[in-house]
């Protein structure tokens, strides 16, 4: 064994909530450049990588979607008969198929649970005022929302905190090759679901559509984890999903199914999942991913025919967001084109206001979220009766509007649902501000979206509530709550769009429902910068292919003029838990670097024939993930690269302790009669081998293993004097954990580092090259 100096990845599977074991790379500590941005400047932490999932620290890894072509591998695919093949592709198609069931079924029970809690709250809150207990009202519809937020943050604080946000940025990162602790689990999805109904149901100014990505994955995520010997599932044909490349791809399909299931939206989930989610994509994963989303799409469709016989309770109209607002007349002309433009520019610059007090904001929150559960729950408790005050109390200052003739619906409407509160006006009139705060959220967006509706809301009220929405959506957001981002952008992009329609009224053709979606659209393309998936959603939304090239001007405008101020808020939060993305483009700075100047030590070499302790220590000694293999005299004339053994497959293959005593090539035959291919697949998150399950006796330190077997011969490999802008991007495009540098010049070491994510983060680079300068919002 051999020790030259490159830095390998660090594996972890545990999440404590403090610092780990320093790592010196290059004999220099830049622990400092590797915080979470959330952290630095006040917290310590001298761990290699570390990120923020949930409200915890955890020291991370990244996963294997590179094909470990080794001899056993080879064995046994060529082993496989034609059924076998055909029963991995019937699986594929029908875990795809299992994916949208679930998720789908997932949604319908969201939005059901949530407009009967929701309708159950606010009917006996409407019943109050209506025989005027004012105070009562008040009190019965704060104190809803209080237990409401409680039971969320609770469960959320003490069960998975790593269900906390959106988890849109941690599947994200995980589609790019980021495995944070315990984002997928069973208990992540539990508190998902439960977090998000409460959450919502509380009247907080947040959205379950966010959160039913993360749900969507989680359900594809314990679909893929190729069965369970606790649980007695392990049938033959799910093993073949035991690696970390099937199982993204099915976390692809479970995020566009979950903003299919969230907005009825099957084409925008895919092209969600394309353009934001995924980083990898082929022709075969987009049917697989389309087949997906409709699958959701007929589930849903069938439950809400089911629901309007009236069979769900208070679920009926409302819940799953659709407008229908195709018997809307389009028809716009030049001045109508300059006031969409104008409406961009305005989106792009409230959401790169957005994006920037966000980040302000959260990291605030973190300090309070990391003295435990009792100060997340008191801080969401805070939030909630800050929420019920605006809620119930704004509306107070809302003059009283007498009921427009000729309405097909009551007015004022008596109960949950419609466009005309009553609160405390009198009989024939009733409050527009009421009827934006005292609805659930996707009502109050129906209400705003609503067409032919132009003096329905004064501009007083629509300025009112945009302050409030805005202002609350940026304090919710990092609450110990499932909370998502779409709605607060759309209820605030909507009202100024509404605010713009009633302004320039005499000037422009389009109705004030038109402009609140076009509102919705402009911050929606400021704060998430997304453009084609967000107008395919909105299109869908609103059954109206008419908008289609307004919706794309002001959101093409709104990106523009945002990305001159920061980067995305998925992005930005992405870099601020310190989740370690690689990026589509490499850094400018990149290009005056070669691979040589980023690859750091210690480097641990294994000969091919590699005896038992040299390998233990090894494992002892470092977390690296990988090893190079190098075979030596008298295997080979002179030393040369045979291959990357994996320290997973280290640990199964000393588990077996099929060792010899004289260093002799045993082959693969050897360890094909002890080891299937299966043996060494990608266990489910933490069920895999450690090195403290092994028993290695102290006679058996000095005997040898054949490691040729288990190395992948065939890893990916860069000459030492490459670009390292050239270097990342392969890395990145071809999915890898590991990039082997080998010498430029004959007579030296045939392996010179191996090049893992963090050699390309940012913060490692520059923290060993401090004059280059990174992008303004890096």
């Amino acid at each position: 064994m051999d020790h030259r100096g490159v830095g390998n990845d660090i594996e972890s599977h545990e999440c404590p909530g403090t610092e780990g074991g320093a790592m010196e790379r290059n004999g220099s500590d830049v622990s400092d450049m590797r915080e979470p941005l959330l952290l630095r400047k006040r917290t310590k932490n001298t761990t290699s990588q570390m990120a923020i999932v949930g409200a915890n620290i955890c020291p991370i890894e990244s996963l294997d979607y590179e094909i470990v072509e080794n001899d056993l591998f080879k064995q046994d695919w060529r082993s496989r008969r034609k059924v076998q093949i055909y029963q991995y592709i019937v699986l594929k198609w029908t875990l795809a198929l299992l994916i949208g069931l679930g998720t789908g079924l997932v949604g319908f029970f969201n939005n059901l649970a949530v407009e009967n809690i929701a309708g159950f709250k606010l009917l006996l809150t409407s019943d109050l005022m209506l025989v005027k207990r004012y105070y009562m009202a008040f009190f019965a519809f704060a104190g809803c929302n209080l237990v409401l937020a409680a039971i969320a943050a609770a469960v959320c604080a003490y069960i998975a905190p790593a269900a906390a946000g959106s988890g849109i940025p941690e599947v994200k990162a995980y589609l790019n090759g980021v495995d944070a602790h315990s984002i997928l689990a069973p208990s992540t999805l539990f508190v998902k679901i439960i977090g998000s109904i409460f959450g919502v149901s509380a009247g907080f100014v947040l959205g379950k559509e966010g959160p039913m990505v993360h749900t969507g994955a989680c359900i594809a995520s314990i679909l893929g984890q190729g069965g369970s010997r606790k649980y007695h599932l392990t049938w033959t044909w799910l093993r073949y999903f035991k690696n970390d490349r099937d199982r993204r791809d099915l976390i692809t399909c479970g995020a566009a199914a979950g903003v299919a299931a969230a907005f009825r939206a099957p084409v925008g989930g895919v092209l969600f999942a394309l353009e934001e989610a995924a980083s990898w994509w082929r022709s075969s994963l987009l049917w697989r991913t389309f087949f997906t989303t409709a699958v959701v799409a007929v589930v849903l469709r069938t439950l809400i025919e089911y629901c309007q016989s009236g069979k769900c309770g208070l679920f009926g109209k409302g819940g799953l967001i659709m407008f229908d607002i195709s018997s809307t007349v389009i028809s716009y002309s030049t001045p109508d084109l300059l006031v969409v433009l104008i409406l961009g520019v305005t989106g792009g610059i409230f959401g790169g206001l957005f994006n920037f007090l966000l980040n302000k904001i959260l990291r605030v929150y973190s300090i309070i979220n990391e003295k435990g559960a009792p100060f997340k729950i008191l801080l969401t408790m805070g939030i909630s009766l800050v929420t019920s005050f605006c809620a119930y109390g704004l509306p107070w200052f809302a003059r009283c509007t007498p009921c427009p003739a000729g309405l097909k619906e009551q007015c004022p409407t008596i109960g949950r649902s419609g466009n005309f509160k009553n609160f405390q006006c009198p009989p024939g009139h009733y409050n527009d501000l009421a009827s934006l705060f005292l609805n659930t959220n996707d009502d109050a967006i129906r209400n705003l979206f609503s067409g032919n509706t132009d003096n329905e809301f004064r501009i007083s009220t629509l300025l009112i509530f945009f302050t409030a929405v805005y202002l609350l959506g940026l304090f919710t957001y990092g609450i110990a709550v499932p909370s998502g981002l779409f709605i607060p952008v759309i209820l605030a992009g909507a009202s100024y769009g509404r605010i713009f329609g009633t302004l320039l009224g005499s000037v422009s053709d389009l109705d004030a429902g038109l402009f609140a979606l076009l509102g919705a659209a402009s911050f929606l393309g400021g704060t998430m910068r997304m453009t084609v998936s967000v107008c395919v959603i909105l299109l869908e939304l609103t059954n109206d292919l008419l908008m289609l090239p307004l919706v794309m001007l002001v959101l093409l405008v709104s990106k523009t003029v945002a990305d001159s101020f920061n980067k995305g808020v998925y992005d930005q939060i992405v870099t601020m838990k310190g989740l370690p993305y690689m990026e589509a483009h490499a850094e400018p700075y990149m290009r005056h670097l070669v691979a040589g100047d980023v690859v750091s030590g210690p480097l641990i070499i294994f000969s091919g024939v590699e005896k038992v302790g040299n390998i233990m220590h090894g494992l002892r000694l470092t977390g690296h993930h990988g090893f190079p293999v190098v075979d030596e005299p008298p295997y080979t004339d002179a030393p040369e690269l045979c291959g990357l053994v994996l320290r997973s497959h280290l640990l199964v293959l000393l588990k077996g302790k099929k060792f010899t005593k004289e260093r002799v090539a045993t082959g693969v035959s050897q360890v094909s009669r002890n080891f299937g291919a299966f043996d060494f697949a990608k266990a489910g998150s933490g069920k895999g081998v450690k090195l403290e399950d092994l028993e290695i006796e102290e006679e058996d330190m000095e005997m040898y293993v054949d490691l040729h077997p288990i190395t992948n011969t065939s890893p990916y490999t860069v000459v030492e004097t490459m670009s390292l802008a050239k270097a990342a991007v392969l890395f990145r495009e071809l999915g890898l954990r590991h990039l082997c540098v080998v010498p430029k010049t004959p007579g030296r070491p045939p392996v010179v580092g191996i090049l893992t994510r963090h050699d390309f983060m940012p913060e490692h680079i520059l923290g060993l090259f401090p004059h280059f300068k990174p992008r303004k919002w890096s």
